[in-house]
């Protein structure tokens, strides 16, 4: 099979075809000419419409056969009927890229998918790549094209600049076009991809992770149709530098139902999503201000490794607000050294120089204080960012002469460093300061979410990149779902430990596996249907004596058969009873776009409560479990609080690891693994799974 031909032509053509050209310009048909026209496109713009001989003073051909060239990309904007056999004109014409305004397909159902898949089909057979159908297009300011018909366009066009958008939502995607050109901000590619039929957002993410002119990528999903291409798309960015800044949507199930009929895809669960592709480089964000606050600094390229805010400010309220933030994101705010608040208390005896360093309003009256204290944060404090709180001030006419005679020499002098001032006024005043290499924000909140992005993307750059997987073998799994002895048996052999145990089919066999443990014992009933057996009376526990065991065997017999009849039970599982450790959960889910996941958490109230889990696909490796293991807000039981022995977080770790190269080596018919509890002894004693259930998927007939 031929590799399909890369989309460099959708996004960079030389000449392009507009089938359905039109002359009216608020038409589908008619706005990208109109478009391009206004920018001064480059390259050929060669409309086909067998009604007309000139659309927009351009000379028009009655179909693609009379075209006088080959097309290095064709737009269609024809009704949904004629799309195939304008595919096919294209195709045999030799045209490798089109894209496809008309709307119609899977986004309507069952038969129109079945008409996308047969253009799919037909493009390939042609070597043709498509974008669409149902998209809003594709446009680069760098070269003046503007194969879209987006109406965003009326209200001026984009500047060209290191941005780039990448959006399955043609107006979404169009709509964080206009704010980051009403932001002032350089965004040169959008690329939307409708149902992506053929070219996906990680397809668009990748060409931009390759682009000699991208610098900064802004993404937009509502679903995730091809997820080894996308991660391996934020791969590259990664490695190149780039950052993926990712807003996926149907997070909520009144958002999920309106992914799907918008794109005709389903959406994945969010949880997951959120912790695959930040584990592949990626932002995770909320909403399209804060998209465009991280992609006006990151467009910047100046990545400080050390993630640290010092604040200045003429306000100590402002001060205040800026620190409450940054506690919230988790950006560091460390005091300034002895030495250094001595030596600024000398230059102003009423100044509060800690951090944040408040030079009050004074600075207005003597600048030097402004630039003396920004220099001691820069020199002394070594912050990777300082935010200048100068309000109104540093927007004024009057005073920004001097607030930058006094800065940029700063900004020369640490240009590994961000210098970020907070402050309002008149544009093209605050332009001369964004000119200089100083990042402007009117809100501290913002600013401050900003530099925290900022700043971890330039520590993860010193951090080596992600670790080689584990290696993973075939696991051979049983026809059926296992019951908790044979799933414990089976996770054994993946380096999985339990308490000692045995399955027993007599209440005198039970005896004797107690006495053969020690006392205390637990005892359970088995059965791969029975999934939560306390709550049928089927576990007994801190059982001391042999008539204590043989009465449990026959109330957990009992118990069973009242509340469970239907039930297949394979026996009784004894164990020996162990304490003195943490109750944790691990397990493993599939995820229907990222396959295996592994889930860790502690047990009890912290998962049922407070939803306090990491989750990785799988698998992965003892370290990166342990950093799953640390992520939780709870960590700190495991380590030790309030006097508590710490538990053994590297048999947690390893553990964990495991169980991810096991669910990797399972294949599709491993449903879920749910370890709950697993008992981690304090540090050096290990950990044990005191309960196991396996669940799988039948094998499907032949």
């Amino acid at each position: 099979m031929t590799s399909l031909p890369h989309i460099d032509n959708l996004i960079a053509p030389r000449s392009v075809a507009v089938i359905g050209a039109s002359d009216d310009v608020t038409r589908i048909g008619g706005r990208p000419i109109a478009a391009m026209l206004k920018a001064g496109y480059e390259g050929r713009i060669l409309p086909v419409n067998p009604k007309r001989d000139t659309v927009q003073g351009l000379r028009c051909y009655s179909s693609v056969d009379d075209l006088p060239e080959v097309p290095d990309a064709a737009l269609i904007a024809v009704p949904a009927k004629l799309v195939a056999e304008t595919i096919e004109a294209l195709g045999r014409k030799g045209c490798t890229a089109a894209t496809l305004f008309s709307a119609g397909f899977a986004e309507v159902g069952a038969e129109g998918e079945a008409a996308q898949r047969e253009l799919v089909e037909l493009a390939r057979e042609h070597g043709m790549r498509l974008l669409g159908p149902n998209t809003l297009g594709v446009y680069n300011v760098d070269i003046g094209y503007y194969g879209t018909f987006s109406s965003s366009l009326d209200t001026g066009h984009p500047f060209p600049g290191n941005i780039g958008i990448a959006s399955q939502s043609g107006a979404f995607g169009a709509h964080l076009g206009a704010l980051a050109r009403d932001r002032g901000l350089g965004c040169s590619i959008l690329i939307t991809t409708g149902n992506e039929a053929d070219i996906t957002v990680a397809e668009a993410i990748r060409w931009m992770a390759e682009s000699d002119t991208t610098d900064v990528i802004c993404a937009y999903m509502e679903a995730i149709n091809d997820a080894p291409a996308l991660l391996a798309a934020l791969d590259a960015a990664r490695a190149a530098g780039k950052p993926v800044l990712a807003l996926k949507s149907g997070r909520s199930a009144v958002g999920a139902r309106a992914a799907a009929s918008h794109t005709a895809s389903l959406t994945g669960d969010a949880v997951v999503a959120d912790a695959v592709l930040s584990d592949h480089g990626a932002i995770i964000l909320r909403d399209p201000e804060t998209m465009m606050d991280i992609a006006y600094a990151a467009s910047k390229k100046v990545f400080p490794a050390h993630h640290s805010l010092g604040v200045i400010t003429v306000s100590g309220g402002a001060g205040i607000v800026a620190s409450d933030e940054a506690e919230r994101v988790g950006l560091p705010m460390p005091p300034m050294p002895d030495a250094a608040q001595a030596k600024l208390k000398a230059l102003l005896p009423y100044a509060s120089p800690v951090n944040p360093l408040d030079c009050t309003a004074q600075a207005l009256n003597d600048p030097s204080l402004l630039e003396s204290f920004t220099q001691a944060a820069l020199e002394e404090g070594g912050y990777g960012a300082v935010l200048c709180f100068l309000t109104y001030v540093a927007g004024s006419d009057a005073m920004s002469e001097v607030i930058l005679k006094a800065m940029v020499p700063l900004r020369r002098a640490y240009p590994d460093r961000i210098i970020a001032f907070c402050a309002l006024g008149d544009p093209e005043i605050l332009r001369q300061y964004d000119d200089a290499g100083i990042l402007i924000f009117n809100d501290p909140c913002r600013a401050v979410r900003a530099l925290d992005a900022i700043l971890r993307l330039g520590g993860a750059r010193d951090k080596d990149a992600r670790p080689a997987l584990p290696s993973h073998g075939p696991v051979i799994l049983p026809a059926t779902s296992p019951d908790e002895a044979q799933a414990k048996t089976l996770l054994t052999t993946a380096g999985i430990c339990a308490a000692p145990e045995q399955a027993v089919s007599s209440a005198e066999e039970a005896v004797t596996a107690a006495a053969a443990f020690g006392y205390p014992v637990v005892m359970k009933i088995l059965s791969p249907e029975i999934v939560h057996k306390s709550d049928i009376g089927a576990v007994k526990l801190d059982i001391q004596d042999a008539d204590a065991v043989r009465t449990a065997y026959g109330d957990i017999l009992a118990a069973t058969a009242k509340h469970a009849p239907e039930a297949t039970v394979t026996g009784v599982l004894v164990a020996k009873q162990l304490s003195g450790g943490v109750e944790c959960l691990m397990g493993i889910n599939r995820d229907p776009t990222f396959g295996p996941v592994g889930v860790f958490g502690l047990g009890g109230i912290f998962v049922e409560l407070l939803n306090d889990v990491a989750v990785r696909a799988c698998p992965f490796d003892p370290e990166t479990a342990r950093d799953m293991i640390l992520s939780i807000r709870s960590a700190a039981i495991l380590q030790g609080a309030r006097g508590t022995a710490p538990a053994d977080i590297d048999a947690l770790s390893h553990m964990l690891s495991r169980l991810s190269v096991f669910a990797a080596g399972a294949g599709e018919r491993l449903a879920s693994v749910d370890l709950n509890p697993v008992l981690a002894m304090p540090s050096g004693q290990g950990a044990y799974a005191l309960d196991a259930v396996i669940e799988l998927t039948p094998h499907e007939d032949p």
